[in-house]
Order: structure tokens, then C-alpha cells, then sequence
């Protein structure tokens, strides 16, 4: 798979130093009655693992590039992203400033202060807050007044956009992983990733149409509905061309979401996904996360049911980590 991908042109800081591990999931394929593997981007290593490393990779070259001594970035309280921010902020000598978002309302103190909080304050991360948890460009606008403070001072801050306008960097790493998936082998009938900011499903699917894999890409719902994520994936992957300067490959029939696990919402655990989470841990001693991976897990029975998943076809589910969010959830599991 010698392609050129046009990732080549953008600075890395090399976080993930090896590719991670693809295996097959023996027990829940006989119990699905599929060939059903795992990617485990669970196991990228850095702060806790998880797919926010590749992106981060193109984005911490970019401040590295700039010669940054502080980053930026925005997400929920309970967020991966900013967590893996703070670890790879830790390994480069940077500073990192945290914005947390308030997009799960009615959590206790448990969620706020455990799980990727705490491993945040561990890594010696600075946290700022924003009110609004569906505001990205009000958010973004947030951390740009705040690194024009910093410059005053005479720091060198970099951000790391949330919203849509910005450039795709954090994409590219997924573009990346495309190459690897299909160099690791078997060849897939259908590939089953989360989609919440697009960045991992878009950036996974336009890699492989790049590469010329027609494999379908199932972008199960975290965040929005199906309807308003599939028009944010248009967008996604339309950027990602226009950053790669490339013809986009990805067409509208490719862009593939499904919503019945996301109630009652984001960050909010439902019956599907806490069944998902259990079928995971106790037939495979794999944990998934209640935000992201459960939820992901849920659509393979969910896409199975409705026909979208063939029997006996071989499927791989993208584990993009998250397991910290767990312990911020203990109370909602120990209940159940």
C-alpha cells in the first residue's frame, strides 16, 4: 500500500511510536455469529492511550513547529482529548491549558473530579471553563483571548481549535491509521468507529478511499443525530481535501451514521451501551468507556438487527480507548 496520502507535508511529534494491535474477538464472534476483530487504539500508550493521540500528533507538531511553550484545547469535562493534550503537552516541555466545557448537566462531584479530571491535574495541566457545552466557536473564541493574554506576557501559545472552521489537522492522523489497518490485514467487510467530532470517522474513511478501500465505515453516534452528523462528516472530510489540497474521494453514499445507542444523549449512559459494556468486559475482559466505546460497541448487534452488518461477515470495531471516563461514571455502573 504505497500511496501517497499527502500527510507527508505536515509536521509530527512522533507520539505514537508503534502501530497498535488488531486481533480477533474469538468468543463475541461466535456469540454474534460474525468474524469479529478489534483495532485496540485503546493501547496507544501515551497518558492513558486512546485515538486522541493520533491526532494529536499533527497538531503538537504544528505548536512544535511554532515553537510553543503552551497549548490550548477545549472539551468536556470528562474529555480524552484534553487528557491526552495534558500527557502529550508533559513529554514536549509544554504547558497545557484545559478549557472544560459544562455538556453533561445534572453530574456529581464524582464525574468532576475523578477519572480524566484527576489524571489532568496529575499531569500538571492548567483548567480554565467555559459555560456553554454547544457553543465551538464560542469556545475557540474563549482560548484565542486567552492566548493573546499569554503572548503579552511573552509566552508562545498554540490552539487547538474545536470548531469546524479550523483546519483538519487532527484528521490526518486517522487518514494515517487507513494505511495501517489495511497493512495489518484481513481485509474487512464493514469497519464499525465512533463519530462525535468527525475527526476519527472522517479522517478513517478518507483514508481508505484514498487507498482505493470501498470497505463500508459505520460512524456510530455520540454526540448528534445521524442526520446532522452525516452533514458535518461532508464537512470533514471536504476539509481534509482542501488541507491535503486533493480531490475529496469520499462520496455522500460512503458517509454511513447510525444514532440508536446515542440516548439519552452525550456523555449519558443508556441500556444499550451498559449492555454493550458488560457483554465486552465479561466475554472479552476488554473495558469500554459509557461516552464513546460502549456506545460504538452497542451498534454492532444494532447494525446486525437492521441487516447493515451481514452474518458471518468479518467486522473490526476501532476501540478508541477512553477507559479513564470509566471511574467518573462509578456511581451510575455501581447502580445499574
Amino acid at each position: 500500500m504505497t500511496k501517497d496520502l499527502g500527510t507527508e507535508q505536515f509536521p509530527r511529534a512522533r507520539l505514537l511510536a508503534n502501530r497498535t494491535p488488531l486481533e480477533r474477538l474469538d468468543r463475541l464472534s461466535e456469540h454474534f455469529g460474525l468474524d469479529l476483530w478489534i483495532k485496540r487504539d485503546d493501547l496507544t500508550g501515551l497518558g492513558g492511550g486512546g485515538n486522541k493521540i493520533r491526532q494529536l500528533d499533527y497538531y503538537m507538531g504544528a505548536a512544535l513547529a511554532e515553537g510553543a511553550d503552551t497549548i490550548l484545547i477545549t472539551g468536556a469535562v470528562q474529555s480524552n482529548y484534553v487528557r491526552s493534550a495534558a500527557a502529550a503537552a508533559a513529554r514536549l516541555g509544554m504547558q497545557a491549558i484545559l478549557q472544560l466545557e459544562d455538556r453533561v448537566p445534572g453530574m456529581d462531584d464524582t464525574y468532576r473530579t475523578s477519572g480524566n479530571v484527576l489524571l489532568s491535574q496529575i499531569l500538571g495541566a492548567e483548567h480554565m471553563f467555559y459555560p456553554e457545552g454547544e457553543d465551538e466557536a464560542g469556545a475557540d473564541r474563549a482560548l484565542y483571548a486567552r492566548s493573546e493574554a499569554l503572548r503579552a506576557e511573552g509566552r508562545r501559545p498554540y490552539v487547538i481549535p474545536l470548531g469546524l472552521d479550523a483546519r483538519p489537522l487532527g484528521a490526518l492522523g486517522y487518514v494515517d491509521a487507513a494505511r495501517e489497518i489495511l497493512n495489518q490485514g484481513p481485509e474487512f467487510d464493514a469497519i464499525v468507529v465512533p463519530s462525535g467530532s468527525g475527526v476519527t470517522h472522517g479522517g478513517l474513511l478518507y483514508g481508505l478511499r484514498r487507498l482505493g478501500a470501498q470497505v463500508p465505515v459505520h460512524g456510530i453516534c455520540v454526540r448528534r443525530a445521524a442526520a446532522a452528523q452525516s452533514e458535518r462528516l461532508n464537512i470533514v472530510t471536504t476539509k481534509i481535501a482542501a488541507l491535503l489540497g486533493q480531490d475529496n474521494p469520499v462520496t455522500p453514499p460512503d458517509i454511513l451514521t447510525w444514532d440508536r445507542a446515542l440516548a439519552p444523549g452525550y456523555g449519558r449512559m443508556g441500556a444499550q451501551a451498559r449492555e454493550a459494556m458488560t457483554l465486552m468486559a465479561r466475554m472479552e475482559g476488554l473495558f469500554l468507556d459509557p461516552v464513546y466505546t460502549a456506545k460504538t460497541f452497542a451498534g454492532v448487534p444494532g447494525l446486525l438487527a437492521e441487516g447493515r452488518l451481514r452474518p458471518g461477515s468479518r467486522v473490526l470495531f476501532v476501540h478508541t480507548g477512553g477507559v479513564p471516563a470509566l471511574f467518573a461514571y462509578q456511581n451510575d455502573i455501581a447502580t445499574a
